[in-house]
């Protein structure tokens, strides 16, 4: 089956009151996937977005491959002060589930490390998958609206825009988080939540590198391009992937991924040679070639580079021949390497984190419906909750899950 433009959407008639069953704010990926699934119920459905595009999270996903979602996914792979809010959704819309959906439109996909399933080809081909979807059951979509007042009357919802009036029976907030503000994100959700008398979880930025301090930035800031595989661990978490250093600190997706467990003024863990173990292997190597200089060794056996041996070694340690190195010596480069305690100062941000950490209190959200428990017919869903996942196409699933499970329900 193939995607049809979003051109052929039959657009409402904006020179009148227009009733729906559902009014969804956001054509991201949890509101088109609530769109579809409620309009497949016969639903009367509207997505109002304020941007000039549906969907362009989506499009700069994964490289431009979007990584849709993994082959294992649990609660264990979400954050939240509500840790088993997200268990239902999860179980009851799974990564299966959407897989199937993309093998009925023939999307080739591949699998990388650690589960994850990105396009072959194009993210654009899951965003014309949905919105195919949503045009076949007759969801319509406004583009660049820009909502001006949101009232509750009675038993349906009224919302105003620049131009147009709408009401509707069930209306659902998916307007995201507030990272990459450059791609439209607001704080828009948050503020209804609020109106409604919703409490906000403190956002952060999630999945987002690191910036070092001056002092320890003049010092690596050197390796600017230097990528290696690490272990990094902060509050009891553990990841282990590619460590990248950058001209402001350190990135890449181990990094990434303890971000989402690091607050201010907070220590992380890094182990530089996780497959190794350099006080055995600088022991053996001691007895076996005690002519060998430390750079040279440590170059060779550990596949570190060049670079980074200098920056890690003092002048007197590089010309040190591996003979005169005592038992001291020898458990201090083991701590340097394997256990190097870092102090971010802060994250990049906002700006270019990949998701918002916190969001709407999941407390007053029902785990099967996602419609609040405040008032009535009022549903969240997607990052605009408090429910951030980790890097690996874990934020996509609970878009997929948390979006079809309330579109079963408005």
């Amino acid at each position: 089956m193939t995607a049809l433009s979003p051109l052929l959407f039959s657009l409402v008639n904006s020179s009148k009151m227009n009733s729906f069953d559902v009014i969804i704010i956001g054509a991201g990926a949890s509101g088109l996937m609530c769109a579809l699934t409620a309009a497949q119920r016969g639903k009367k459905v509207l997505v109002l977005e304020h941007e000039k595009k549906a969907g362009k999270k989506i499009l700069i996903s994964g490289g431009g491959k979007c990584n849709f979602t993994n082959y294992d996914v649990s609660a264990d792979n979400y954050l939240s002060q509500n840790p088993h809010f997200c268990k239902s959704a999860l179980s009851r819309f799974n990564q299966y589930d959407f897989i199937a959906l993309i093998e009925k439109y023939h999307i080739a996909y591949e699998e990388r490390q650690f589960g994850q399933l990105f396009c072959i080809d194009s993210a654009k081909q899951i965003l014309d998958m949905l919105l195919t979807e949503c045009y076949l059951n007759k969801v319509n979509i406004l583009l660049n609206m820009s909502i001006s007042n949101i009232e509750k009357k009675d038993e349906s919802f009224s919302i105003k825009t620049s131009d147009n009036h709408f009401n509707c029976h069930s209306l659902v907030i998916a307007s995201g988080g507030i990272s990459i503000p450059k791609m439209g994100a607001t704080d828009f959700g948050y503020q209804i939540a609020k109106q409604f008398q919703h409490k906000i979880v403190r956002t952060d930025p999630g999945l987002v590198p690191f910036i070092l301090p001056d002092k320890l930035l003049s010092q690596t800031k050197q390796l600017s391009g230097t990528a290696l595989n690490a272990t990094v661990s902060c509050n009891d978490k553990i990841f282990n992937d590619n460590l990248l250093f950058t001209h402001q600190g350190l990135s890449g997706p181990v990094i990434l991924q303890i971000s989402n467990y690091w607050h201010h003024n907070d220590t992380v863990n890094i182990n530089l040679l996780p497959l190794d173990n350099l006080s055995d292997s600088l022991q053996q190597a001691k007895h076996k070639n005690p002519e060998q200089y430390l750079k040279s060794f440590l170059h060779h056996k550990t596949g570190l580079t060049k670079k980074l041996i200098h920056v890690w070694l003092s002048d007197n340690e590089l010309d040190k021949k591996l003979k005169h190195l005592n038992e001291q010596n020898i458990s201090d480069l083991h701590q340097r390497f394997h256990s190097w305690q870092v102090i971010p100062a802060k994250t990049s941000g906002f700006r270019i984190a990949e998701v918002t950490r916190g969001g709407v209190d999941t407390q007053d959200i029902s785990s099967k419906t996602f419609m609040s428990n405040k008032i009535n017919n009022l549903f969240f869903i997607g990052e605009v909750l408090d429910v951030t996942g980790w890097l690996g196409g874990y934020n996509f699933q609970w878009a997929w899950s948390s979006g079809f499970c309330a579109g079963k329900h408005v």
